[in-house]
């Protein structure tokens, strides 16, 4: 396993891949007991691997409780990622939910006791509210940082506008450093590559992407007639687009020798996001590991990229447009406006 610095706003270093656990425990009936849950741990710590994701939403909580029984004393060892909105609980009181002060001391304290430890390395809000200003989050991570509960903050599923209005009001009023965001990311959903990623690349933050194999998608086994979360909570798996995709990624996987899903999560590493990685066995676990090691040629790459490109929309379609009419390419001057753009 290698390792990168998380961002250019710390100096923390973490493992290429993340360890996801939305699948340790088996509260909401489709995710690994406890035993298997621990078989994929030893795994990816016996590959090095250092940075786990978790959140007190995943399996109502089960899933902190079994990251701090496996982390023990070892806790100092591993980059610890929770979330906050959504609760341990099926049937929270409203005042839990959200993203407002009450929520986030109320949510940090359960985790903190779930997981065992003192402290949080990242916090992030697991998504947005859509009531809560971003000033009162971003205020609400300094106070949990000046308590010693957290050492970074960050946010999960929120637009690259308002990120950004957090990670300025922070720096300016010099507050803790708000240093990533998690995006889903894969050959599938690529539409944070709009705003998204050229937001976190100009402000130096971390990009943790969940879903590299699109529910399992990109591991061709929905072609087989297998079944898997996205059959599960009845996702699109079959598609004139996703053929199209699978085609291609089936035939740089044999290429390289390697299993699609492989190939899917190298693409998202050579993309600059750090791949989650949600194992529900440890077999599934071990073939993700694999990705760390396979190096796709840049002709590959270009292929994968076409086949999965998503319009970026305005205005990034208009200055590309532009770009190609003053470095001379001709063949896009016919789409070119005839007046000048203001």
């Amino acid at each position: 396993m290698n390792y990168q610095l998380f961002g250019t706003k710390t100096g923390l270093r973490v493992s290429e891949l993340a360890l996801g656990t939305s699948n340790f425990g088996t509260a909401t009936s489709y995710g690994a007991d406890p035993a298997e849950a621990r078989r994929i741990w030893e795994g990816y710590v016996a590959a090095g691997g250092n940075f786990i994701d978790t959140s007190d939403a995943y399996q109502q909580g089960e899933a902190e409780r079994l990251v701090g029984q496996f982390m023990g004393a070892d806790r100092g060892d591993f980059v610890l990622a929770s979330k906050y909105s959504r609760t341990a609980s099926p049937t929270a009181a409203l005042a839990q939910l959200g993203n407002h002060r009450k929520a986030m001391t109320q949510a940090v304290e359960a985790s903190l006791r779930r997981l065992g430890t003192d402290y949080l390395d990242l916090y992030l809000v697991h998504l947005p509210d859509s009531v809560t200003p971003v000033a009162e989050i971003a205020r609400g991570f300094e106070d949990l940082a000046r308590a010693g509960k957290i050492l970074y903050g960050g946010f999960s599923n929120f637009p690259a506008w308002r990120v950004a209005a957090a990670v300025t009001l922070a720096e300016l009023r010099g507050w803790i450093p708000l240093v990533g965001v998690q995006v889903e990311f894969s050959l599938l959903q690529r539409t944070a590559e709009r705003e998204l990623l050229p937001m976190a690349e100009g402000l130096g933050l971390g990009v943790m992407g969940y879903s590299p194999l699109g529910g399992g998608v990109l591991t061709g086994k929905y072609r087989q007639g297998e079944s898997g979360r996205a059959t599960v909570v009845g996702a699109e798996v079959d598609s004139p687009r996703i053929n199209t995709m699978l085609d291609v990624l089936l035939a740089v996987a044999q290429e390289v020798g390697a299993a699609p899903g492989q190939v899917a999560t190298a693409w998202a590493k050579a993309r600059g996001v750090l791949p989650i990685i949600g194992a529900r066995t440890r077999a599934q676990l071990d073939d993700q590991l694999r990705s760390a090691q396979l190096q796709l040629s840049p002709e590959q790459l270009q292929r994968l990229d076409a086949v999965s490109a998503v319009p970026l929309g305005y205005p990034h379609e208009l200055l590309a447009a532009q770009h190609n009419l003053l470095t001379g390419n001709r063949a896009d001057r016919v789409s070119w406006p005839a007046r000048p753009v203001a």
